[in-house]
């Protein structure tokens, strides 16, 4: 749909973004988009090693119970 959309459409558009909103609010609005998308990035970033971290912790105690259970059972 953007692909049919010709340059005098899209200079409307455009137009009508800066009577409706002011020329002053539009930087305003696209920098909290912007700060918005890296605020995104940066936590999907951190909750992918968070995930990997809690999983390799809430297995490795259950390792090592199970490893003293069949000692105890041994003696």
């Amino acid at each position: 749909m953007l692909g049919r959309l010709g340059w005098l459409e899209i200079l409307v558009i455009v137009l009508l973004l800066v009577i409706l909103f002011g020329h002053s609010k539009i930087p305003n609005m696209m920098k909290n988009l912007a700060n918005g998308i890296t605020t995104f990035k940066k936590e999907m970033k951190k909750g992918d090693g968070k995930d990997t971290k809690k999983e390799s912790a809430d297995t490795a105690p259950k390792k090592q119970t199970k490893a003293r259970t069949k000692k105890a059972a041994k003696k």
